[in-house]
């Protein structure tokens, strides 16, 4: 497994992929050399026949646009895979549809792939010229108000009630524009690629980008983490931002709305951990509140937030060391398999073959 540089991420394609898996790992992990932190988990999923795109954490406190960022990169993506297989002969028609995409992600990054997941049930807009344009437009204005509204504080004024939902708008409004865009440059470049190939005509008819954000493409959760601002800085300090009115977009309760509002995510799984305090709320909040995903797509596992982690070393696995989750610095490779990767392996294959 050899990662290359494309785009804004790291690639390394597989001769006969099945599938893409678009991977984005935690705060700090997945910003620094995420190819050597989760190595060991990388490499099983190429071996199980997935070409691996290594999408980049960025820290930010505006997470719609993180989310829009990973989104973007998605388009830039397909089209420049499908030509560097060629390139390589290697095989590529899993390339030519975006439902052979897929998702997997930790801690915070997990957020991120389910802001896509929610997005994607937003009410289509279409083109201003279409007669539906303008009621589209207040279909999507209300969903955001219902969002706005449900999650909005006691000492809110309407003013800025008001305010939130037009900039919300404003900035969604730009995403679907620009991502249609994106998605007819992203067909036109991939026709471009296999126009030579003999049987162009019939692969022409493969190409298919069904959503422009992630509906109908599988997603795997390890250890999510839906937090605020509280996580990103000493918690006084964030008291103190908080208090100005400074905090993550979207913030937690309105991450969870727009999740309960999109009444997506049925081709979600989630990987959680017995140790791990971190994620804990956030996966009882699927569990409990949000009651998805069902018990044959969840995974309770040994180890602490961090047992993702992990580099191979011939038969050894070094793991990232973490005092609370009592997971050994180094393991063998079939121990970690047997406990870590084999579970999340088999499990994305259930939502795969979903």
């Amino acid at each position: 497994m050899k990662f290359q540089p494309v785009s804004h991420s790291w690639v390394a394609l597989h001769p006969k992929p099945q599938g893409v898996i678009q991977f984005i790992g935690g705060a700090f992990f997945g910003t620094f050399w995420p190819m050597l932190f989760y190595r060991s988990l990388l490499q099983r999923l190429f071996n199980d026949g997935y070409t691996i795109v290594i999408l980049p954490f960025n820290f930010t406190f505006d997470h719609y646009a993180e989310s829009g960022f990973l989104i973007r990169e998605q388009y830039e993506i397909m089209p420049e895979l499908i030509r560097r297989a060629i390139f390589a002969g290697y095989e590529y028609q899993p390339y030519l549809s975006d439902k052979n995409f897929s998702w997997i992600g930790h801690s915070i990054g997990c957020k991120y792939i389910a802001l896509l997941e929610a997005l994607s049930a937003l009410p289509l807009i279409g083109k201003p010229s279409d007669p539906n344009y303008s009621h589209n437009i207040e279909k999507l204005r209300n969903f955001i108000e219902s969002i706005v509204i449900s999650t909005a504080k006691k000492t809110d004024s309407q003013v800025k009630i008001d305010k939130k939902i037009k900039s919300i708008l404003t900035d969604l409004l730009i995403l679907i524009n620009e991502l249609e865009i994106k998605r007819q440059k992203t067909k036109r470049l991939i026709k471009y690629y296999i126009k030579r190939e003999v049987n162009f005509q019939d692969l022409q008819d493969d190409i298919e980008i069904s959503s422009i954000f992630i509906k109908n493409q599988a997603s795997l959760l390890l250890a999510p983490v839906n937090t605020g601002l509280d996580s990103a800085i000493p918690k006084p300090l964030a008291s103190i931002f908080i208090g100005l009115g400074f905090n993550v977009k979207p913030n937690p309760e309105e991450t969870y709305a727009l999740i309960k509002y999109g009444n997506l995510f049925n081709l979600m799984g989630l990987n959680s951990f017995k140790n791990d305090k971190l994620a804990l709320s956030t996966a009882q909040w699927f569990e409990h509140d949000f009651k998805k995903p069902p018990r044959s797509f969840k995974e309770d596992l040994k180890g602490g937030h961090l047992r993702p982690l992990g580099i191979q070393f011939g038969n050894f696995a070094i793991n990232f060391p973490d005092l609370k989750d009592n997971m050994p610095m180094i393991e063998s490779i079939q121990k970690r398999y047997t406990e870590f990767e084999s579970p999340v392996s088999q499990l994305f294959q259930r939502l795969e073959d979903k």
